[in-house]
């Protein structure tokens, strides 16, 4: 790689061992993909907040490496384990290993945003700017439809980007991966946000590509959009969709697909709760759900994952306490994914529209799921 005579001193280590290593991780990606170069980035994302997904590692690592070294472009990051204002049965040292993640990201400036869908927060850099998303489902959603450039990033890549704000020029931020070289064709009418996530999930499965045109289908709102880019980043490799027909191979997708999906993923035929948002709800959601349960009582407990960002500005419009009324709860800055409010020694199996949100709970939090989309949702569990 070409590296300019800031970044070899920094490589080098005459910033400090913090930055070197973070640029020893970047020109590692690099070389490893080929890139000539790095490139300025405009943001960061980065995962990695949840103390279930980092561990006792993670903690240690992310307390040495903050002391010397702070965010060079706006850095924004994931959800973490639980909402500080519901605290549960959160044992105190979740609490305490979670909140020394937090303290950590903190000193080293980042926005402490708590949320997988940024995109939905803040403002969006012009088409065509690199950044570098290490979420997957915000990363597919700003490669397909905000035009902005980033790979799947891992939470040490986008952690390493953020405090040098540079990136490998490589992969999605070159046009030749963003032009996909295989087509999936739907060959049935999509119902709701569910076929979205089923058809995403087949897509990461089989395109062994960057990227993946889907055809049949019109262009998706934002509701199936978050879906379709969340279950596309779950299963596989791919970080971009196209909508219409690719240049190449042509796969097709159809009801016997969709089946198989459902199949692996929809392993109860009910729940004990209903668990909303993953990737976390936002303001479509809310609106949504809201009409459908108006004058209505959920017959479960019904849990809604969402930022804090988005759940002031559904308060000020009075989705919240028409949402509450309903008997929903909300858990701001926590995600479905990965948190201690959802476990198998709690329940066995719970309801969910996220295609996401049921691999993980599946396979990390080992409970089944019922899979259904929102208004079926709003149809069984509400009188």
């Amino acid at each position: 790689m070409e590296l300019q005579k800031e970044e070899e001193e920094a490589l080098a280590g005459e910033n400090g061992e913090a930055l070197a290593s973070a640029y020893r991780i970047l020109v590692a990606i690099g070389e490893a993909t080929d890139a000539k170069k790095l490139v300025p980035i405009k943001w960061a994302h980065v995962s990695g907040v949840n103390y279930n997904t980092i561990g006792d590692a993670g903690v240690q690592f992310l307390n040495n490496f903050s002391k010397t070294v702070k965010v060079a472009v706006k850095t924004t990051i994931n959800p973490m384990g639980y909402d500080r204002k519901h605290l549960e049965d959160i044992s105190e040292e979740f609490q305490e290993k979670q909140l020394s993640i937090v303290k950590s990201y903190e000193r080293m400036g980042v926005t402490p945003s708590f949320t997988c869908t940024p995109y939905e927060v803040f403002d969006i850099p012009e088409n065509g700017e690199a950044v570098s998303f290490a979420e997957s489902n915000a990363a597919v959603f700003a490669n397909s439809l905000l035009g902005l450039r980033t790979n799947k990033e891992s939470a040490l890549s986008a952690l390493a980007s953020s405090v040098t704000g540079k990136a490998p020029l490589s992969d999605l931020r070159l046009d030749e991966a963003r032009n996909p070289k295989v087509g999936i064709e739907v060959e049935f009418g999509f119902g709701s946000e569910l076929d979205y996530g089923l058809l995403g999930y087949f897509a990461g499965k089989i395109i062994k590509d960057s990227s993946v045109a889907f055809g049949g289908i019109a262009k998706p709102s934002i509701i199936e959009a978050k879906a379709l880019a969340a279950a596309v980043g779950t299963s596989g490799s791919c970080g971009m969709f196209t909508l219409g027909d690719g240049r190449g191979e042509k796969i097709s997708f159809g009801k016997k697909e969709a089946s198989a999906v459902m199949d692996e993923l929809n392993t109860a035929e009910d729940g004990d709760i209903i668990t909303l948002g993953s990737p976390q709800f936002g303001m479509n959601e809310l609106d949504y759900l809201a009409r459908l349960v108006e004058g209505k009582k959920f017959s479960k407990r019904c849990m809604i994952f969402c930022s804090k960002a988005i759940h002031s500005q559904a308060a000020k419009v009075g989705l919240t306490d028409k949402l509450e009324s309903s008997g929903a709860e909300f858990m701001c800055d926590s995600c479905t994914c990965l948190t201690p409010y959802v476990t198998k020694e709690k329940y066995e199996s719970v309801v969910s529209n996220s295609i996401k949100g049921a691999y993980y709970l599946n396979n990390s939090n080992k409970v089944k799921v019922a899979l259904k989309d929102i208004k079926t949702i709003a149809v069984d569990y509400t009188k």
